[in-house]
Protein backbone atom coordinates (compact mmCIF):
# COMPACT_ATOMS: atom_id res chain seq x y z
CA UNK A 1 0.00 0.00 0.00
CA UNK A 2 2.95 2.52 0.39
CA UNK A 3 7.07 2.35 -1.00
CA UNK A 4 8.53 0.60 1.27
CA UNK A 5 12.13 2.07 0.11
CA UNK A 6 13.85 2.73 3.47
CA UNK A 7 14.01 6.67 2.68
CA UNK A 8 10.42 6.41 1.82
CA UNK A 9 9.46 4.66 5.17
CA UNK A 10 11.48 7.20 7.27
CA UNK A 11 9.34 10.12 5.96
CA UNK A 12 6.31 8.63 6.10
CA UNK A 13 6.35 7.36 9.63
CA UNK A 14 3.72 9.57 11.58
CA UNK A 15 3.45 10.96 14.91
CA UNK A 16 2.06 8.27 16.40
CA UNK A 17 4.64 5.39 14.90
CA UNK A 18 7.48 7.60 16.35
CA UNK A 19 5.55 7.65 19.67
CA UNK A 20 5.55 3.87 20.24
CA UNK A 21 9.07 4.10 19.51
CA UNK A 22 9.84 7.01 22.11
CA UNK A 23 7.85 4.35 24.58
CA UNK A 24 10.45 1.55 23.85
CA UNK A 25 13.64 3.43 24.02
CA UNK A 26 12.73 6.30 26.54
CA UNK A 27 12.78 9.58 24.83
CA UNK A 28 10.42 12.30 25.71
CA UNK A 29 8.00 12.16 22.29
CA UNK A 30 8.03 15.99 22.19
CA UNK A 31 11.85 16.34 21.42
CA UNK A 32 11.39 13.98 17.97
CA UNK A 33 12.20 15.31 15.14
CA UNK A 34 12.71 14.43 11.22
CA UNK A 35 14.68 15.51 8.46
CA UNK A 36 12.67 15.57 5.70
CA UNK A 37 13.26 19.09 3.94
CA UNK A 38 16.80 19.60 3.63
CA UNK A 39 18.89 21.08 6.27
CA UNK A 40 16.05 22.15 8.51
CA UNK A 41 14.73 19.77 11.08
CA UNK A 42 11.03 20.19 11.84
CA UNK A 43 10.01 19.56 15.82
CA UNK A 44 7.11 16.75 16.35
CA UNK A 45 8.05 14.69 13.12
CA UNK A 46 6.91 17.40 11.00
CA UNK A 47 3.42 17.37 11.98
CA UNK A 48 1.76 20.35 11.94
CA UNK A 49 2.44 22.47 14.92
CA UNK A 50 -1.02 24.27 15.29
CA UNK A 51 -2.96 20.94 14.40
CA UNK A 52 -1.32 19.30 17.40
CA UNK A 53 -2.20 22.62 19.39
CA UNK A 54 -5.91 21.73 18.19
CA UNK A 55 -5.37 17.90 19.18
CA UNK A 56 -5.02 16.68 15.31
CA UNK A 57 -2.04 15.11 14.06
CA UNK A 58 -1.54 16.17 10.29
CA UNK A 59 1.76 15.46 8.49
CA UNK A 60 3.44 18.10 6.41
CA UNK A 61 6.41 18.51 4.12
CA UNK A 62 7.80 21.67 6.14
CA UNK A 63 7.51 23.83 3.34
CA UNK A 64 5.68 26.43 5.24
CA UNK A 65 7.45 26.47 8.80
CA UNK A 66 8.84 29.07 11.44
CA UNK A 67 12.10 29.14 13.35
CA UNK A 68 11.98 29.79 16.98
CA UNK A 69 14.76 32.02 18.62
CA UNK A 70 16.11 29.04 19.98
CA UNK A 71 16.72 27.53 16.45
CA UNK A 72 13.93 25.00 16.19
CA UNK A 73 11.82 24.47 13.07
CA UNK A 74 8.23 24.22 13.14
CA UNK A 75 5.80 23.04 10.09
CA UNK A 76 2.50 24.19 9.15
CA UNK A 77 -0.15 22.28 6.92
CA UNK A 78 -0.84 26.26 5.51
CA UNK A 79 -0.34 29.50 6.03
CA UNK A 80 -3.36 30.01 8.06
CA UNK A 81 -2.22 27.49 10.30
CA UNK A 82 1.14 29.55 10.72
CA UNK A 83 -0.74 32.58 11.21
CA UNK A 84 -2.70 31.39 13.72
CA UNK A 85 0.52 29.61 15.65
CA UNK A 86 2.37 32.81 15.95
CA UNK A 87 -0.82 34.37 17.44
CA UNK A 88 0.80 32.90 20.72
CA UNK A 89 3.97 30.30 19.99
CA UNK A 90 4.87 29.80 23.44
CA UNK A 91 0.95 28.45 24.18
CA UNK A 92 0.78 26.71 21.41
CA UNK A 93 4.19 24.89 21.66
CA UNK A 94 2.44 23.95 25.30
CA UNK A 95 -0.85 22.35 24.07
CA UNK A 96 0.99 20.57 21.28
CA UNK A 97 3.76 18.92 23.87
CA UNK A 98 0.40 18.48 25.81
CA UNK A 99 -1.08 16.50 23.39
CA UNK A 100 1.47 14.25 22.57
CA UNK A 101 2.31 13.77 26.03
CA UNK A 102 -1.58 12.25 26.75
CA UNK A 103 -0.78 10.32 23.88
CA UNK A 104 2.72 8.75 25.55
CA UNK A 105 0.41 8.39 28.71
CA UNK A 106 -2.24 6.19 26.96
CA UNK A 107 0.27 3.74 25.28
CA UNK A 108 2.11 3.56 28.70
CA UNK A 109 -1.64 2.73 30.10
CA UNK A 110 -1.12 -0.40 27.57
CA UNK A 111 -4.15 1.80 25.79
CA UNK A 112 -4.33 1.12 22.32
CA UNK A 113 -2.43 4.27 19.90
CA UNK A 114 -3.00 3.62 16.29
CA UNK A 115 -0.61 4.57 13.83
CA UNK A 116 -0.06 5.28 10.17
CA UNK A 117 0.25 1.43 9.40
CA UNK A 118 -2.74 0.30 11.21
CA UNK A 119 -4.56 3.26 9.48
CA UNK A 120 -3.27 1.64 6.07
CA UNK A 121 -4.03 -1.77 7.17
CA UNK A 122 -7.74 -1.21 7.79
CA UNK A 123 -7.82 0.89 4.30
CA UNK A 124 -6.35 -2.36 2.14
CA UNK A 125 -9.01 -4.79 4.27
CA UNK A 126 -11.53 -2.04 3.44
CA UNK A 127 -10.70 -2.33 -0.08
CA UNK A 128 -10.35 -6.01 -0.58
CA UNK A 129 -14.23 -6.47 1.31
CA UNK A 130 -15.52 -4.47 -1.38
CA UNK A 131 -13.93 -5.49 -4.21
CA UNK A 132 -14.75 -7.43 -7.35
CA UNK A 133 -11.60 -8.95 -8.17
CA UNK A 134 -9.36 -6.38 -8.65
CA UNK A 135 -11.92 -3.46 -8.94
CA UNK A 136 -12.96 -1.58 -5.85
CA UNK A 137 -16.74 -0.58 -6.48
CA UNK A 138 -18.02 1.82 -4.98
CA UNK A 139 -21.43 3.81 -4.59
CA UNK A 140 -21.06 7.59 -5.17
CA UNK A 141 -24.12 8.98 -2.95
CA UNK A 142 -23.67 12.43 -4.81
CA UNK A 143 -23.61 11.08 -8.79
CA UNK A 144 -25.78 7.90 -7.24
CA UNK A 145 -24.25 5.06 -8.69
CA UNK A 146 -21.49 2.88 -8.69
CA UNK A 147 -17.65 4.14 -9.31
CA UNK A 148 -15.75 1.09 -10.46
CA UNK A 149 -12.26 1.85 -9.24
CA UNK A 150 -8.41 0.73 -9.20
CA UNK A 151 -6.10 1.06 -6.17
CA UNK A 152 -3.13 3.89 -7.02
CA UNK A 153 -2.19 4.85 -3.38
CA UNK A 154 -2.66 6.29 0.07
CA UNK A 155 -1.51 9.90 -0.05
CA UNK A 156 -1.90 11.06 3.70
CA UNK A 157 -3.11 9.97 6.92
CA UNK A 158 -4.23 12.51 9.26
CA UNK A 159 -5.64 11.76 13.17
CA UNK A 160 -8.00 13.75 14.98
CA UNK A 161 -8.09 13.63 18.36
CA UNK A 162 -11.89 12.81 19.60
CA UNK A 163 -13.14 12.37 15.15
CA UNK A 164 -11.08 9.66 14.76
CA UNK A 165 -8.81 8.47 11.55
CA UNK A 166 -8.81 9.83 7.64
CA UNK A 167 -7.43 8.67 5.05
CA UNK A 168 -7.37 9.99 1.67
CA UNK A 169 -6.22 7.71 -1.26
CA UNK A 170 -5.94 7.59 -4.76
CA UNK A 171 -8.07 5.58 -7.28
CA UNK A 172 -8.16 5.59 -10.82
CA UNK A 173 -11.44 4.40 -13.48
CA UNK A 174 -11.31 0.85 -14.48
CA UNK A 175 -11.33 1.53 -17.72
CA UNK A 176 -9.53 4.91 -17.99
CA UNK A 177 -6.73 5.14 -15.99
CA UNK A 178 -6.26 8.79 -16.56
CA UNK A 179 -9.63 9.35 -14.82
CA UNK A 180 -8.38 9.63 -10.84
CA UNK A 181 -10.31 10.10 -7.57
CA UNK A 182 -9.18 10.78 -4.50
CA UNK A 183 -11.31 9.44 -2.23
CA UNK A 184 -11.26 9.77 1.69
CA UNK A 185 -12.08 6.91 4.38
CA UNK A 186 -13.02 8.11 8.09
CA UNK A 187 -12.55 5.62 10.85
CA UNK A 188 -12.96 5.85 14.37
CA UNK A 189 -11.05 3.70 17.21
CA UNK A 190 -13.53 1.99 19.32
CA UNK A 191 -11.31 -0.26 21.59
CA UNK A 192 -8.62 -1.56 19.35
CA UNK A 193 -10.35 -1.66 16.32
CA UNK A 194 -10.47 1.09 13.62
CA UNK A 195 -14.46 0.55 13.04
CA UNK A 196 -15.34 2.41 9.12
CA UNK A 197 -17.53 5.30 9.88
CA UNK A 198 -17.71 6.26 6.15
CA UNK A 199 -16.11 6.99 2.49
CA UNK A 200 -16.54 10.10 0.61
CA UNK A 201 -15.24 11.60 -2.83
CA UNK A 202 -12.73 14.43 -1.99
CA UNK A 203 -11.80 15.48 -5.83
CA UNK A 204 -13.32 13.95 -8.66
CA UNK A 205 -11.97 13.80 -12.57
CA UNK A 206 -12.30 16.70 -15.15
CA UNK A 207 -11.66 16.61 -18.71
CA UNK A 208 -9.01 18.64 -19.85
CA UNK A 209 -7.88 18.02 -23.69
CA UNK A 210 -7.08 14.36 -24.08
CA UNK A 211 -6.66 14.05 -20.57
CA UNK A 212 -8.13 14.67 -16.74
CA UNK A 213 -7.22 16.62 -14.08
CA UNK A 214 -8.46 15.98 -10.26
CA UNK A 215 -10.75 18.85 -8.94
CA UNK A 216 -11.95 19.29 -5.54
CA UNK A 217 -15.69 18.20 -5.02
CA UNK A 218 -17.81 21.06 -3.19
CA UNK A 219 -19.29 21.50 -0.72
CA UNK A 220 -15.64 19.93 1.36
CA UNK A 221 -16.39 17.30 3.90
CA UNK A 222 -15.56 18.92 7.71
CA UNK A 223 -12.59 16.81 8.28
CA UNK A 224 -10.66 19.09 5.75
CA UNK A 225 -12.02 22.49 7.32
CA UNK A 226 -9.94 22.41 10.47
CA UNK A 227 -6.63 21.61 7.87
CA UNK A 228 -7.68 24.60 6.04
CA UNK A 229 -8.22 27.06 8.87
CA UNK A 230 -6.96 27.76 11.73
CA UNK A 231 -9.28 30.90 13.54
CA UNK A 232 -7.62 30.22 16.90
CA UNK A 233 -9.93 30.53 19.50
CA UNK A 234 -13.37 31.35 19.25
CA UNK A 235 -16.51 31.40 21.47
CA UNK A 236 -18.95 28.22 21.08
CA UNK A 237 -18.06 25.52 18.77
CA UNK A 238 -16.75 25.91 14.91
CA UNK A 239 -18.69 24.97 12.21
CA UNK A 240 -16.53 21.72 11.21
CA UNK A 241 -17.18 20.32 14.97
CA UNK A 242 -21.21 21.28 14.51
CA UNK A 243 -20.69 19.58 10.96
CA UNK A 244 -19.34 16.47 12.86
CA UNK A 245 -22.07 16.08 15.21
CA UNK A 246 -24.55 16.08 12.49
CA UNK A 247 -22.79 13.78 10.37
CA UNK A 248 -22.68 11.17 13.82
CA UNK A 249 -26.50 11.65 14.20
CA UNK A 250 -26.94 10.52 10.52
CA UNK A 251 -24.37 7.75 10.26
CA UNK A 252 -26.52 6.28 13.98
CA UNK A 253 -29.38 6.52 12.65
CA UNK A 254 -29.33 5.11 9.08
CA UNK A 255 -30.60 1.45 8.22
CA UNK A 256 -29.38 -0.72 6.57
CA UNK A 257 -29.91 0.32 3.19
CA UNK A 258 -27.99 3.78 4.21
CA UNK A 259 -31.34 5.48 4.70
CA UNK A 260 -33.05 7.44 7.74
CA UNK A 261 -35.95 8.46 8.68
CA UNK A 262 -37.83 11.78 9.05
CA UNK A 263 -41.08 12.80 9.98
CA UNK A 264 -42.51 15.33 7.80
CA UNK A 265 -44.33 17.77 10.35
CA UNK A 266 -47.09 18.83 7.39
CA UNK A 267 -48.24 15.64 6.06
CA UNK A 268 -47.50 13.62 9.29
CA UNK A 269 -45.49 11.14 6.78
CA UNK A 270 -42.53 9.31 7.86
CA UNK A 271 -40.36 9.79 5.22
CA UNK A 272 -37.01 7.54 4.14
CA UNK A 273 -34.06 9.61 2.57
CA UNK A 274 -30.66 8.82 1.52
CA UNK A 275 -27.95 11.43 2.75
CA UNK A 276 -26.27 13.59 -0.23
CA UNK A 277 -23.83 16.13 1.42
CA UNK A 278 -23.70 18.62 3.97
CA UNK A 279 -23.17 22.43 3.57
CA UNK A 280 -21.67 25.36 4.98
CA UNK A 281 -22.95 28.10 6.08
CA UNK A 282 -23.31 26.60 9.55
CA UNK A 283 -25.53 29.24 11.30
CA UNK A 284 -25.55 29.81 15.62
CA UNK A 285 -28.89 31.04 16.76
CA UNK A 286 -28.51 34.07 18.89
CA UNK A 287 -29.79 33.82 22.66
CA UNK A 288 -30.88 30.35 22.27
CA UNK A 289 -27.08 28.97 22.00
CA UNK A 290 -28.16 25.96 19.03
CA UNK A 291 -26.86 25.74 15.81
CA UNK A 292 -28.07 24.48 12.78
CA UNK A 293 -26.92 23.35 9.10
CA UNK A 294 -28.49 22.66 6.13
CA UNK A 295 -28.43 19.08 4.31
CA UNK A 296 -29.25 17.19 0.98
CA UNK A 297 -30.95 13.93 1.29
CA UNK A 298 -32.41 12.39 -2.06
CA UNK A 299 -35.41 9.96 -2.14
CA UNK A 300 -34.54 6.70 -2.61
CA UNK A 301 -34.44 5.04 -6.26
CA UNK A 302 -34.93 8.76 -7.60
CA UNK A 303 -32.50 10.74 -9.27
CA UNK A 304 -34.23 14.27 -9.29
CA UNK A 305 -36.04 14.57 -5.89
CA UNK A 306 -34.20 16.13 -3.34
CA UNK A 307 -34.84 17.32 0.65
CA UNK A 308 -33.53 19.99 2.24
CA UNK A 309 -33.31 19.16 6.16
CA UNK A 310 -31.95 21.10 8.51
CA UNK A 311 -30.08 19.44 11.73
CA UNK A 312 -31.02 21.69 15.09
CA UNK A 313 -27.34 20.99 17.41
CA UNK A 314 -27.04 21.95 20.99
CA UNK A 315 -24.95 21.63 23.68
CA UNK A 316 -27.57 20.77 26.81
CA UNK A 317 -25.69 17.60 27.39
CA UNK A 318 -21.93 18.93 27.61
CA UNK A 319 -21.47 18.39 24.20
CA UNK A 320 -22.69 18.67 20.91
CA UNK A 321 -25.86 16.68 19.77
CA UNK A 322 -28.66 16.78 17.29
CA UNK A 323 -31.52 17.69 18.77
CA UNK A 324 -33.90 18.19 16.41
CA UNK A 325 -34.31 17.48 12.19
CA UNK A 326 -36.74 19.48 10.30
CA UNK A 327 -37.68 19.55 6.66
CA UNK A 328 -36.77 22.82 4.83
CA UNK A 329 -37.32 21.97 1.82
CA UNK A 330 -39.22 19.72 -0.19
CA UNK A 331 -39.56 18.63 -3.75
CA UNK A 332 -42.54 19.46 -6.14
CA UNK A 333 -42.68 18.60 -9.73
CA UNK A 334 -43.43 21.30 -11.94
CA UNK A 335 -44.06 21.25 -15.48
CA UNK A 336 -42.18 17.95 -15.73
CA UNK A 337 -39.14 19.26 -13.75
CA UNK A 338 -38.12 18.62 -10.20
CA UNK A 339 -37.75 21.80 -8.10
CA UNK A 340 -37.67 22.73 -4.34
CA UNK A 341 -40.34 24.82 -2.15
CA UNK A 342 -39.65 25.80 0.92
CA UNK A 343 -41.55 24.70 4.28
CA UNK A 344 -40.44 27.50 6.22
CA UNK A 345 -37.88 30.27 6.11
CA UNK A 346 -35.26 31.85 8.26
CA UNK A 347 -37.11 35.09 8.74
CA UNK A 348 -37.18 36.81 12.22
CA UNK A 349 -34.13 34.28 13.28
CA UNK A 350 -31.60 36.45 15.06
CA UNK A 351 -28.63 34.33 13.65
CA UNK A 352 -24.49 34.46 12.34
CA UNK A 353 -22.59 32.56 10.58
CA UNK A 354 -20.45 29.99 12.55
CA UNK A 355 -16.39 30.15 11.76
Amino acid sequence: MMDTTPRQLVCRLTLPALLAGALMIGMPPSVLAMDDHGDAKGEFDDSCAMGLADGQMVQTDCSINWTGEDGKVYCFSSENSKAAFLKDPKGNIAKAEKFLDQQHAKAALGQKVFTETDVNARVEQVIDERSKGDVFVFHDPKLDTDLKLKFEEIKIVRGMEGYGWFANVIFHDVDEPKKQYAIDFWFKPEGDQLTLMDIRVQKGPKRDGDGYFMISRLPVAWWWLPVQEHPGSIEGARAWQVMAAIHDYILENKDADGNITVKDDKTGEDVKLQFVEMHRPVRHLKGEGKYFACTDFRKPGSKDEYYDLDFWVDEKSGELKVGDVKIHKVPVLEDGIWTQVDRYTFEGMDFEDTL
